[in-house]
């Protein structure tokens, strides 16, 4: 592959004219999520960007990306840990079976 004479640019999405920024979105119409790259940065930060050309421009477009950063335990706890409100007001086994009606009985008159 013969090396690109094409200017490369690192750039955040909402700093592209509102053009590129169209031209990114209808170069990815189902979304970046399956062609984002994680670019790690000398200084162990990162970002997430998607590759995009122009005719002049080589660009790495930064997406913002929201990044969960609960911890598995915590995670957990803010899944599991909902309080069942009312539970204390459930009736027990015998308050349910007193409020039972009482099967109904036929006379087998054959």
């Amino acid at each position: 592959m013969a090396p690109s004479n094409k200017r490369r640019s690192i750039v955040s999405f909402n700093a592209l004219p509102v053009e590129l920024q169209e031209e990114v979105k209808a170069a990815y119409p189902a979304g970046y999520s399956d062609s984002m790259m994680r670019i790690e940065k000398p200084n162990g930060d990162f970002f997430y960007a998607v590759a995009f050309e122009t005719a002049e421009v080589s660009y790495l477009v930064k997406i913002d990306v929201k990044i969960d950063e609960l911890t598995d335990e915590e995670d957990d706890k803010e899944y599991y840990d909902d309080e069942i409100k009312g539970a204390d007001q459930l009736p027990d086994d015998d308050e349910e079976e007193e409020r039972r009606p009482s099967p109904i009985e036929f006379d087998d008159e054959d």
